[in-house]
């Protein structure tokens, strides 16, 4: 989880201790995913229900969020970037194939867990109403293709050619992906899907 942070600090160390490392797709999930989506699930939860959320036409009205709107909420949440992730890597190993390189799935996992964790952090900011959950959102989305840029090179390792068009449409993908996550788990928030 401390590598999620230096990567924004010191990427081109990180990356390198990362392509080092070589961690696999489990310990992945349970030493870095998992504790970053849940330390960001109970910082927001924490803002939710302690600060609140903007209600009204304007937004102007400030209501605390119940907890059953709140466990629901990241639930969703929590489901969806499990989804993006393990399903993003999935399609990354296509993707990769078409520009004539084949890649591990253990590959592709590590490089979008890396890439999505400034998303996962961002999310704490979240808890301030006073921020715009989009701003939030843009920002962590800005830092992940930033980091995705870096990480191509280090694990995925294509051909110098084939680089910059995996980049974009990989870009694509998470952006896409986590675009329509975030949105899905406003509506909820919102009380607009699964009220």
């Amino acid at each position: 989880m401390i590598r999620a942070v230096l990567m924004l600090v010191e990427p081109a160390r990180t990356w390198e201790k990362i392509k080092i490392a070589q961690a696999g797709v489990g310990r992945l999930t349970f030493t870095l995913v998992l504790p970053l989506l849940l330390l960001s699930a109970v910082v927001e939860s924490l803002g939710l229900m302690q600060l609140g959320i903007e209600r009204g036409v304007l937004g102007l009205r400030m209501v605390k969020a119940p907890l059953e709107l709140v466990v629901r909420y990241q639930l969703v949440q929590l489901a969806l970037s499990l989804l993006v992730l393990f399903g993003g890597a999935a399609l990354l190993r296509p993707i990769g194939l078409s520009f004539h390189r084949r890649h591990s799935y253990q590959e592709c996992f590590t490089t979008l867990a890396y890439c999505l964790s400034p998303i996962y952090l961002l999310r704490m900011l979240d808890a301030l109403p006073a921020l715009n959950t989009w701003v939030c959102f843009g920002i962590g989305l800005f830092l992940a293709v930033s980091q995705l840029y870096r990480a191509i090179p280090f694990i995925l390792k294509p051909d110098p050619s084939s680089a910059l068009g995996l980049f974009m449409l990989t870009t694509v993908l998470l952006v896409a992906s986590t675009g329509l996550a975030h949105f899905l788990a406003v509506l909820v928030l919102e009380e607009k899907l699964f009220a």
